[in-house]
């Protein structure tokens, strides 16, 4: 019989990460996790200062690197940096992502037609697209900037059993059809939720897994005009409650670890 330590099952060690997003809110919470569990965490973003806030503490461990997921030269230049380090990556986690115009908490309460198109209306096209820019090309370049040092993850063969992945970070918003949040943000979520779907196939021969964890409300400078409206009900989740770091360690350790190595595909709702 075999002696399976279940401890090991969510350990990471000598594990190459890269985190997008990781400046703040979810983004640190995973990258926090991953340098906790054993693995050398890249995180990736465009405020330098809140990428270092993130490292501290965790030296050589968690290296930040300023870059724009939205600007392809920015992402190649992320990408050359991590190959000439270590020269393969093992999971790219692409958490960065953008609100856009949040829904007016006017409309809730069953408004006119033309109360409906005055707010729709007052969107700037610029912001619904910046929406789309960020949490889909941004995330689509995102991946494909590192697809050869994913390959190259899986030539070294450093975390036996358990392969090269991408999990993009979607939301509970792409799994709805209520306008809980903005109009472009719901979408775009649900757009890369199919993302995931097809590169979950498309990649599959090349043994590159293509996962999302999709997190319900979690405390972060995103979420805060949700939990802020008027109306909003804790006890709509089944949980009763917000959800905490401790949440957010498990379903990414779950994902990037042996644990979730046969895992292909999925969308994993955190709620």
């Amino acid at each position: 019989m075999t002696v399976i330590n279940n401890d090991d099952l969510f350990r990471v060690p000598d594990h190459v990460a890269v985190v997008t997003g990781a400046g703040s809110g979810l983004g640190r919470m995973m990258a926090h996790a991953l340098a906790s569990s054993g693995a050398k965490v890249y995180i990736v973003g465009r405020r330098k200062e809140k990428l270092e806030e993130t490292a501290a503490g965790y030296e050589k461990v968690i290296v930040p690197i300023q870059g724009d997921v939205t600007d392809k030269a920015s992402l190649k230049s992320v990408a050359d940096i991590v190959k000439s380090e270590v020269g393969y990556v093992n999971t790219v986690i692409v958490n960065s992502g953008h609100s856009g115009p949040n829904f007016s908490s006017e409309l809730r309460q069953k408004p006119s037609v033309a109360q409906i198109q005055e707010h729709f209306w007052s969107y700037s096209a610029a912001d619904f697209n910046r929406v789309f820019e960020l949490n889909n090309t941004g995330a689509f370049f995102t991946m494909v900037a590192f697809l050869e040092l994913l390959d190259a993850g899986n030539k070294k063969q450093n975390t036996p059993g358990i392969g090269s992945q991408v999990i993009f970070t979607a939301s509970i918003a792409g799994l709805t059809r209520a306008l809980t949040t903005g109009a472009a943000y719901i979408p775009s979520k649900a757009a890369l939720v199919q993302q995931t779907k097809l590169f979950s196939t498309f990649l599959s021969p090349y043994g590159i897994r293509v996962n999302a964890l999709a997190p319900g409300i979690y405390p972060s400078e995103m979420t805060a005009g949700v939990t802020s409206v008027p109306g909003f009900n804790v006890a709509t989740i089944p949980a009763g409650r917000l959800g905490t770091e401790e949440d957010m360690r498990g379903a990414i350790l779950f994902l990037i670890s042996r644990a979730g190595a046969y895992v292909n595909g999925l969308i994993l709702l955190s709620e």
